[in-house]
């Protein structure tokens, strides 16, 4: 007889199978792991496994049901396929870049983050800038090839750490494109293919704790049309439709800091991706808050700092703070001083709480989740 067969370990294949064969295959499917976390939104609000996040906690008289905490870790499956600039990436005690112990140390990394209360981290699979900030980018790092299909190794270390999420409760906020990267793909056609395939991997997956953002930072310097802010809504639609025949995704795309989202992507997306990237007075973080919430197609929907290198945790008025005040979701992105790779983003990352600046977030996002060493002090 003849039968379509899918499980979440790999792609339908259509095969001849007797009809032993096929009872075979359905019990190793039915057999495999099943994933243990969902992210879903209701209203403006996460939920996880259909229970709104940090359920029942306040800070400071603000509601911290359904927010979403996160950090910007995009280089946990980095790599470089350049010879030229591999070098620049080597580990001190070895000299040498790893990507498979990248990925590792990040995977050992991810347990104390969530033990202090962070249920989200966003990462990508062309990376981001691994030098803090940079124009040029001569390295390569990209998941997908030029014609839109997938780096198996990329990929194989994306699932360990989307395993690894899963596992602890984690959402994985999962960018395809990023600028300095997307030239690498030869044209349209194939980022419509990439767009596909990455749908088409989670789905054969079951992976149900991805949210996905399009691209990082749409109106900075894209090489395609489709990834530029006219017309970006359309791979938002497309990825939603296409997830949608078995597994609904979650969609957005983020802009440059202090941008607010414009009409076209406001009505097309799931929730509302900001960025705090020179924004250096709390005030302003509240009223780009406010500002969505006023775009024309905006609905009750999450709103979510992913990306944000403004800190001063021990003062009363933060980026972190104002944005919980609007009732916002706020996301750490620390790039490491002077390119010192004491950061998050800068290769060969440290992925553990290493530092004063880490160690700063981890706590004031312990003391307002309820979580971590600072569990003990009261919500204030």
């Amino acid at each position: 007889m003849t039968a379509d067969v899918a499980c979440h370990h790999g792609p339908a294949v259509r095969i001849l199978l007797t009809g032993l064969t096929v009872l075979v295959w359905a019990g190793m499917c039915m057999a495999a792991e099943p994933r243990r976390t969902e992210v879903s939104i209701r209203g403006d609000a996460f939920l996880i496994n259909g229970r709104p996040t940090y359920e029942g906690r306040t800070w400071q008289g603000r509601n911290l049901e359904g927010l979403l905490f996160n950090s910007r870790m995009v280089q946990g499956i980095f790599d470089d396929l350049n010879p030229d600039t591999k070098t620049k990436w080597g580990y001190p005690d070895t000299g040498q870049w790893d990507a498979d112990r990248n990925t590792r140390e990040f995977i050992v990394a991810m347990p104390q983050w969530r033990s202090h209360g962070l249920l989200a981290f966003t990462i990508n699979l062309q990376g981001g800038c691994p030098q803090g900030y940079c124009k040029e980018q001569p390295w390569q790092n990209s998941a997908i090839e030029s014609d839109g299909s997938l780096r198996k190794d990329y990929m194989e270390r994306l699932e360990k750490i989307l395993r690894k999420s899963d596992e602890l409760g984690m959402v994985a906020i999962l960018g395809l494109f990023y600028f300095g990267q997307d030239h690498r793909l030869t044209d349209e056609a194939a980022i419509l293919r990439a767009a596909d395939n990455v749908v088409d991997w989670l789905v054969d997956r079951a992976y149900r704790n991805v949210l996905i953002e399009v691209n990082n930072e749409c109106n900075v310097s894209y090489d395609h049309a489709v990834l530029k802010p006219d017309r970006v809504h359309e791979l938002i639609a497309r990825i939603k439709e296409r997830s949608g025949r078995s597994l609904r995704l979650s969609v957005s795309t983020s802009y440059g800091g202090g941008t607010i989202p414009k009409e076209n992507v406001v009505r097309a997306s799931d929730f509302l991706l900001l960025h705090g990237n020179g924004v250096s007075d709390p005030k302003v973080i509240a009223w780009m808050v406010r500002e969505t919430r006023k775009v024309p197609g905006y609905r009750p929907m999450p709103i979510l700092f992913n990306e944000d290198d403004h800190f001063d945790f021990d003062k009363p008025a933060n980026n972190f703070a104002a944005a919980v005040g609007e009732y916002c979701s706020w996301g750490f992105f620390d790039p490491g001083r002077n390119n010192y790779r004491d950061g998050y983003q800068c290769p060969p990352v440290q992925w553990s709480i290493n530092t004063d600046r880490k160690r700063a977030f981890f706590e004031k996002l312990s003391e307002i989740t309820g979580h971590g060493p600072a569990s003990s002090r009261p919500a204030r």
